[in-house]
């Protein structure tokens, strides 16, 4: 039977760290030996370490850490000092030794910010290589986009050469980073450069003498490279598989998008699905989108809230008659309130949260989803990790484009429309007239989740509504004090920049 131990020096938040041991034992291990290894750099011993350790029993082994406390990651990346590199190098050597020691045919050594697929491991093992990393992607700074754990050359290059000498112009640089990036999007097992972070290496290797310790002339940054340029040279090549992608939990506010990673990979992953309330301010619908919405609505939403600013059309009819057979709470003010928005946004809040559901919808009578979140709200509202829920807005100036240029731009970025209801939580408003917002200003979003369906907002679709927002705008905030003055100006541009659809 192939004896193989997991490994991994651990210095993590718990957040993390408890997906990381998660997923390591949701691995399938059918006719292999496992073993466990950690090296704790904790500053005080971490419990979700013992824990694990003694539920496993003799085959999860503790390693005491040197810890420090200069080793710093936030949300925008990790924070890397020249000691720390060496620290973790003399880590992964002593993991090595220790597969060693234990008759180990085999070491996967891993961060712990990782979320294993299942068959990873099985996968890996299966190919047979003395050195062959899973690929992930990471955006390493925010804004930026994702790149591979793994490399051509270097320091982290992802162009190639022909030959030893060729000279390159920044266009073929590019066109050859395209390349790599795109082979490795493409399931598949490949040669590299540069490798790391969730590394299977073959006894072989390790008797060999690959290891992680520094190569004094070698100028090249991180314990990974040193390892790379070693295992080339002891004759050792590096490879690179695609099949089973792992998710790298790089900061903790990704949590929230491990769960559609889990919904996808994890064949026994089956949360607990959230209530969905929808809340809506209604006014005087009657003949515009509101039917559609609706119609929509009742296909997702476990229970709707309408806010009626004392229509004088048949709105609150048409609701009654589409929500019919669907649990809906409807009250009608009988003085509109709309000139003083913050009184209106704060009952309908209140009106929506008074089931306590799990998570709150808020939307205007003239948003409207793409179709796909009939399926999607399902996985959205059963996210254990997000606290809100975010979507695209895209101001529809027509039925086929949308506005799309410097006073416009809501579409460019994610926005809360949905939010994770907590009832002991003191919320507040934004206390303005017109623009304070649907949700309370204090929203919790450490770990938001952006959603890929998108949102439109219809409300500008047609003519007379422009000309309409553009005189009330005009009429309750003509110096633009709680929105943009220039946007209020742009609605009636004969020759708006739009976007088809």
């Amino acid at each position: 039977m192939i004896k193989v131990m997991l490994a991994s020096p651990v210095r993590q938040t718990p957040a993390i760290l408890q997906e990381f041991l998660r997923a390591l034992e949701q691995l399938n291990t059918a006719g292999l030996s496992i073993e466990y290894a950690f090296i704790d750099d904790h500053n005080e011993p971490s419990a979700l370490l013992t824990g694990f350790a003694k539920q496993h029993g003799g085959s999860a082994h503790i390693l005491p850490g040197k810890p420090a406390a200069d080793y710093v990651c936030d949300e925008t990346t990790h924070y890397w000092r020249e000691n720390l590199m060496w620290k973790v190098a003399e880590y992964k050597d002593r993991l090595m030794a220790l597969a060693l020691a234990r008759n180990c045919d085999y070491i996967l050594l891993l961060d712990s910010d990782l979320v294993l697929q299942p068959d990873t491991l099985q996968h890996l093992v299966s190919l047979g290589k003395d050195i062959v990393s899973e690929v992930f992607w990471t955006k390493w700074t925010p804004g930026a986009p994702p790149l591979p754990q793994v490399w051509l050359w270097g320091q982290y290059e992802f162009y190639y050469f022909r030959e030893r000498n060729e000279t390159l112009t920044p266009e073929q640089k590019e066109a050859r980073q395209q390349e790599f990036w795109q082979m490795l999007q493409t399931p598949g097992t490949y040669k590299v450069g540069g490798l790391g972070a969730c590394t299977l290496i073959s006894r072989k290797a390790i008797e060999a003498g690959v290891a992680f310790r520094e190569i004094y002339n070698l100028g090249l940054v991180g314990e990974d490279r040193h390892f790379c340029v070693r295992a080339a040279a002891l004759g050792f090549t590096l490879y690179a598989d695609t099949r089973y992608p792992p998710f790298h939990i790089y900061r903790e506010s990704e949590l929230a998008s491990l769960h559609e990673y889990k919904w996808r990979h994890f064949p026994a992953y089956h949360p607990a699905k959230g209530s969905l309330t929808l809340g809506m301010l209604v006014r005087n619908e009657s003949g515009r989108y509101l039917p559609a919405v609706l119609r929509q609505a009742v296909q997702y939403a476990g229970h709707v809230v309408i806010l009626d600013d004392a229509s004088d059309d048949d709105t609150v009819l048409l609701c009654k008659q589409i929500l019919n057979g669907t649990p809906h709470t409807i009250v009608s003010n009988s003085v509109s309130g709309f000139a003083n928005e913050i009184v209106l946004r704060k009952q309908l809040w209140q009106l929506a949260t008074a089931g306590r559901p799990d998570w709150v919808l808020l939307l205007d009578a003239d948003e409207r989803f793409e179709d796909t979140i009939i399926s999607q709200m399902p996985v959205l509202a059963a996210n254990p990790y997000a606290d809100t829920i975010q979507f695209r807005l895209y101001d529809m100036w027509n039925e086929t484009h949308y506005r799309d240029d410097s006073n416009w731009f809501a579409h460019k970025q994610h926005r809360t429309f949905m939010v994770r209801y907590q009832p002991d939580y003191a919320y507040r408003w934004r206390e303005t007239p017109q623009h304070c917002g649907r949700f309370p200003c204090n929203v919790p979003v450490r770990y938001p989740f952006n959603s890929n369906i998108r949102l439109q907002h219809l409300g500008w679709a047609k003519p007379e509504d422009k000309v309409y927002k553009y005189l009330r705008y005009r009429q309750l905030d003509p110096q633009g004090r709680y929105g943009s003055k220039a946007q209020y100006l742009s609605i009636l541009d004969p020759k708006p920049a739009l976007t088809h659809w």
